[in-house]
């Protein structure tokens, strides 16, 4: 009975604990919870729970915030929880002491299909790439990041307009079953462990961290080009760009989040048009439409409201 294993749960995002709550709702057994220390946030440097922590903290079960995975307390803590299975989602790299500690092995969930996109953030680098499909895939860690022996893997279809946001919640609830099967694979023995290599096919895309200047559209590529960008990091990080307002000679960082693809050929390379009803950037081919966007220092936006507000402006782009 996979009610039967002692679970012990390591993740920190939202996606972390939507499959925590999964495990929790279909009654596994799981017996301690490792999340990241709080942190200082926002203006205020209040200190912030993780989403982890945030799920968790009503649920009696011990909850562990260790700041060095390495620290003797920590191991000890780890150990005394007696778990047959670690199931790591969205967390930092576990060292070996740890990671080699349950019997039953430590097996992660990651958020796209092994070998492609190993790292941080395979989510964006996905739609960034213009993929039509990625998945999750359950596997056992080891020394190496992101690639250990596999044990299942699940597909989801990447539509042409589909945001991170969007696909993020896709994969979540393709997620939660993967990990209950997984799981249940792992109770009765029955799996086969496949090693990455053997699924290779072709060149490795991957999915390193995402710092801001990684998020600055270059509108010199064609506007499919531009159109993945934008939604591969929207809603977070955000891709940005500048507008420049020549009337007041100002200039104005802007995140855009969804964008449409239009056939209107570019006329203008560094102009933005502005309609009743449409924002219009150039991009080496074909225009790309603003539907959403955020003005420094202003709320999000849809376009029809940002008209409102710069119609009769000549905004150029830099």
């Amino acid at each position: 009975m996979t009610q039967d294993i002692r679970i012990v749960f390591m993740g920190t995002p939202d996606f972390a604990a939507g499959i925590l709550k999964e495990l929790i709702d279909t009654n596994h057994q799981v017996v301690g919870i490792v999340t990241a220390p709080d942190k200082p946030a926002g203006r205020g440097q209040q200190l912030s729970k993780s989403a982890v922590k945030s799920y968790s903290e009503d649920l009696g079960i011990p909850l562990l915030q260790p700041t060095n995975l390495k620290d003797e307390s920590f191991i000890r803590e780890l150990g005394q929880l007696n778990a047959d299975l670690f199931i790591v989602v969205a967390f930092r790299m576990l060292p070996e002491i740890v990671w080699s500690m349950p019997p039953k092995g430590t097996i992660n969930l990651h958020a796209s299909l092994l070998p492609q996109y190993r790292g941080a953030a395979p989510i964006n680098w996905a739609i960034v790439n213009g993929e039509k499909t990625t998945g999750v895939t359950t596997f056992f860690i080891e020394k190496e990041i992101d690639t250990g022996l596999i044990l299942a893997k699940e597909e989801v279809a990447v539509s042409e307009n589909m945001t991170a946001g969007e696909l993020h919640d896709a994969l979540l609830e393709t997620g939660k079953k993967l990990i209950i099967h997984s799981v249940a694979m792992i109770a009765t023995g029955d799996f086969t462990k496949i090693p990455q290599e053997s699924l290779v096919t072709g060149e490795l895309k991957t999915a390193p961290k995402i710092f801001k200047n990684d998020c600055k559209i270059n509108w010199e590529q064609p506007a499919a080009t531009v159109h993945n960008f934008i939604r591969g990091f929207s809603p977070y990080p955000a891709a940005w760009t500048t507008f420049n307002f020549e009337s007041k000679n100002e200039q104005k960082s802007v995140k855009l989040f969804r964008t449409r693809k239009t056939d209107k050929k570019v006329e203008n390379n560094t102009l933005l048009i502005l309609t009743k009803e449409e924002i219009l950037i150039p991009c080496r081919d074909f225009y790309l439409e603003i539907l959403e966007l955020q003005p420094e220092g202003k709320k999000k936006m849809l376009a029809k409201e940002f008209i409102a507000g710069y119609r009769s402006e000549k905004i150029s782009i830099i």
